[in-house]
């Protein structure tokens, strides 16, 4: 039995919004079922007064460009809706947008009173997938946006990467790679955000593991221009670096402890002072003098006041 129903569930994977849309018109929720008298349209298109939609709580995109916005506005008021929105009904007259944000703020600008829409059953998870999965597929989603929402669905929606990549019609490589990203870097992460740098770019950076590294390539590649295919050149000798054995650190033997010291005493005395010592660590430090001012300059520096 389990069998079949886990049969039953993955037949929906792999058609992305569109198989969550029909896969939700099954399921069956506390809410949705105190609502059953009120929802004989669930599953049609229908004409819904736009003061009548609430905006999608999940909508993961806050910031839209108002300029293509009043673009599409324009091309509503000359085409009208050629896709319809889809909404999920809350009570009688009352519903909430599911997918088709920017329509139906463009289609509110220009004062339109209805728009068509397709009226679904689904719940929060669903509300949530459905939007993520809408706005991955939009075309001008940045790499650091998408791979925020490939790691909004793993951890909201409880899918695994193979789920996810089914869902978005991408392969497991290619959601890891996205994922990988925010591993970045703030500072790397907001230049492939802003597009300052590309994915190519980032994806030959996130395989260095020292995050210091990773800055010092990112700041070639915006100071000098560096080109993907020198960044995996660096990245390549970075490697090969790393994987040579390191030179054992000699510690300093008595005589150069003894040097080092002797020359910062020299240094600091202003005079050639002589350090000796044996392996016992026995010896002497004499500071030589040639005249009664130097002689008084030195106990000066050693804060020696001579009684008479």
């Amino acid at each position: 039995m389990d069998n079949i129903n886990k049969n039953k569930r993955m037949t929906g994977l792999g058609r992305g919004l569109g198989a969550l849309l029909q896969d939700s018109e099954k399921v069956n929720t506390p809410r949705a079922n105190a609502r059953q008298s009120s929802q004989e349209g669930i599953g049609t298109m229908n004409e819904i007064e736009l003061d009548r939609i609430e905006a999608n709580p999940y909508q993961p995109r806050t910031k839209f460009d108002q300029e293509a916005l009043m673009e599409l506005a324009d091309s509503i008021r000359v085409q009208g809706i050629i896709q319809p929105i889809t909404v999920r009904q809350l009570a009688v007259d009352q519903y909430q947008l599911i997918s088709g944000e920017r329509r139906l703020q463009a289609s509110r600008s220009i004062g339109m009173a209805r728009i068509p829409a397709y009226i679904r059953t689904a719940n929060d998870q669903q509300m949530l997938e459905m939007a993520l999965i809408e706005n991955i597929q939009r075309e001008n989603l940045n790499s650091i946006e998408i791979a925020l929402s490939y790691q909004r669905l793993i951890l909201e929606c409880n899918l695994k990467q193979e789920e996810l990549g089914v869902r978005v019609g991408k392969n497991r490589t290619t959601v890891n790679n996205y994922i990988r990203l925010l591993k970045l870097p703030p500072v790397i992460q907001a230049a492939l955000r802003d597009n300052k740098i590309s994915m190519g770019h980032a994806r030959a950076i996130i395989t260095i593991n020292s995050d210091q590294s990773q800055l010092k390539i990112f700041n070639k590649i915006i100071e000098e221009g560096w080109s993907v295919r020198k960044v995996e050149e660096e990245v390549r000798k970075l490697g090969m670096m790393s994987n040579q054995p390191s030179e054992t650190v000699k510690k300093p033997t008595i005589n150069q402890e003894i040097k080092s010291l002797q020359f910062q005493l020299s240094s600091y005395f202003g005079a050639k002072v002589s350090v000796k010592s044996d392996t016992e660590h026995k010896g002497e430090i004499k500071i030589p003098f040639a005249s009664q001012d130097e002689l008084k300059r030195i106990l000066e520096t050693l804060k020696f006041e001579v009684k008479t």
